[in-house]
């Protein structure tokens, strides 16, 4: 093909009505708020607040399109228990397709998981407007960072390609180095965002250059290529051979550097006690929600990608990209059964590693910023667990196939959840520390007597976090330790309901200095009424902590459609 008319076909494959840029509109909606917000503050530089009022503007817009709403709205109920290992049916659910000739993949994941990041955002914008995160003058330059991390996490999931996964991640990395830095007057801040930009750095090189092994051994950058053409090498009558098997071994590892230190997790968690100390209460919210959520959905396209040959849409040959490499299906799903157990094995010792480590270091905090950030790393470690058991439920059978979107669905069910616990919790810390000016547990002493309302909603998030019933963290354990159940990994289902138990005892620490703990003599404990601005907003993010444990078959359903066309 002509180099014009090469480049004709990516123009049309770019502005068409159907085309590229239908499925990114989203996307397109962030970058026009960052512009606007930008523009706005240069023009009225005294409308101190327009930086918020124009980032929740594009986030409604952004969340309206990007849910396709006519199919999110009709998955078929589940019946409880004998469907949970069969996908949801769907009405009106759009094929995946790979966007902008390969670069990005549109399908019902991408568009669950940047819905999720959405409504997140929205909150966590209202949150931070309540808080003041910062100084009035730096709103604006907040809200524009947020985005366009928010923006570099959309492409994380959506990613297709070696060189979309690195954008996204750099996107998504550098404005949160600068947004754990805000406070400049703390030099604690500046502290967290050195060591943050950092280790951030190191670890997305080790990762760059994985990926870069990875594309030179299979001689391509496309994810789904890569994926076919090992399957195709390891079809081959002498297999991969040493020095080939070596080699993506190591750019194995190096990749998992990458997305462990996303996740925090052990031992590339080392960053997170210290930046979720030295940054505001706000930003740590973000970290642990937003970045983790991102983490997940690289996690689960670049694992399921590399052990699921998805040629169905990915590989299909078009006018202008003929398909890359032959491929039988069943065979590749079967000779990829060592990559398969190789990348298990990984995420089975990072889990158990991270859940255990998170869990035991939390006992001796006494900042709540700091408890907090070793409670994100053992829940990443709860989180890696169902990808681990996806990866080893895929096989050529349908119902292999049905039972890894399920191991996918509870991890889609766990962020949900895990969405409203986290952001519940940092947001009563920061409304905490407003009227206290600490962030000591030990200052939350006496709370129950001032500001009952505020005190259990903190102490129903905290057990939600341990995953007590019947409140909606045990759901989202409950369907990932079921979907490990399923997957024969009884060691990676004793150790995550043994670090279950080993958790109640620091969150119950926190609830029974509220409780039960003397008032302080240096300080009288704040009054925070539920029927307050604050306490309505910590009221509102409790609900679904409690309520989601009821709906639970509700949020099966939307996250069976969220999964729907991986593994097909």
């Amino acid at each position: 093909m002509k180099f014009d008319e090469l480049l004709q076909s990516v123009v049309r494959d770019t502005v068409d009505a159907a085309g590229s840029l239908g499925a990114f509109r989203p996307e397109l909606a962030l970058c026009a708020t960052i512009i606007a917000a930008l523009l706005v503050k240069i023009a009225l530089p005294r409308w101190k607040t327009s930086g918020f009022y124009i980032t929740v503007l594009g986030l409604f817009a952004a969340i309206v399109l990007a849910f396709p709403w006519n199919w999110v709205m009709q998955s078929a109920p589940f019946s409880f228990p004998a469907n949970w290992l069969s996908a949801a049916t769907t009405v009106g659910i759009p094929p995946g397709e790979s966007i902008f000739t390969g670069m990005l993949v549109s399908d019902s994941f991408s568009v669950g998981m940047r819905g999720l990041l959405l409504l997140f955002a929205i909150l966590f914008t209202t949150f931070t407007q309540m808080a003041g995160v910062s100084d009035q003058d730096d709103m604006t330059e907040f809200y524009v960072l947020m985005l366009g991390a928010l923006l570099g996490m959309c492409l994380m999931i959506s990613a297709n390609h070696v060189l979309t996964v690195m954008l996204g991640v750099e996107m998504a990395s550098v404005p949160c180095y600068v947004l754990a830095g805000m406070q400049r007057h703390r030099p604690r801040s500046s502290e967290a965002a050195m060591k943050y930009a950092v280790f951030g750095a190191g670890a997305a090189g080790v990762m760059l250059y994985g990926l870069s092994l990875l594309a030179g051994v299979l001689g391509s950058a496309h994810l789904p290529t890569m994926t076919a053409r090992l399957a195709e090498l390891l079809q081959q009558p002498g297999g991969l051979g040493v020095e080939r098997t070596t080699v993506l071994t190591l750019a194995g590892l190096m990749l998992t550097v990458g997305v462990a230190f996303k996740l925090s997790a052990v031992p590339f968690h080392f960053w997170a006690p210290d930046v979720f100390e030295g940054a505001t209460a706000e930003v740590a919210a973000f970290l642990s929600v937003a970045s983790k959520a991102a983490a997940l959905g690289l996690l689960v396209r670049l694992a399921g990608g590399f052990a699921f040959p998805a040629d169905l849409y990915f590989l299909l040959p078009t006018e202008t990209s003929p398909r890359p490499v032959d491929l039988n299906l069943d065979a590749a799903i079967n000779a990829l059964a060592p990559v398969r157990h190789y990348i298990v094995a990984i995420l089975s010792v990072l889990a158990a590693v991270t859940c255990t480590f998170g869990n035991l270091a939390a006992y001796g905090q006494t900042n709540m910023k700091r408890l907090l950030a070793y409670s994100t790393i053992a829940h990443a470690g709860y989180m890696i667990m169902p990808v681990a058991a996806a990866v080893a439920l895929i096989g050529p059978l349908q119902a292999d196939k049905d039972a890894a979107r399920f191991a996918v669905e509870s991890l889609v069910i766990y962020i949900a959840i895990y969405l409203f616990m986290n952001l519940a919790a940092f947001a009563m810390v920061a409304f905490l520390r407003n009227v206290l000016q600490s962030e000591d547990i030990a200052d939350y002493a006496g709370l129950i007597r001032t500001s009952p309302g505020l005190t259990v909603c903190m102490a129903l998030v905290m057990f939600s976090l341990v995953g007590l019933p019947p409140l909606a963290g045990f759901s989202g354990k409950f369907v990932a330790f079921y979907a490990l159940v399923q997957a024969k990994l009884w060691a990676l289902v004793f150790i995550g309901v043994l670090n279950t138990v080993l958790s109640l005892f620091y969150y119950l620490r926190v609830v029974k200095v509220m409780v039960f703990s003397p008032e302080p003599l240096y300080h009288e404990p704040p009054v925070i009424p539920l029927r307050s601005m604050i306490g309505s907003y910590c009221a509102l993010l409790t609900f679904p902590v409690v309520a989601l444990f009821f709906m639970l078959g509700g949020l099966l359903d939307w996250a069976g459609a969220a999964v729907s066309t991986l593994f097909r």
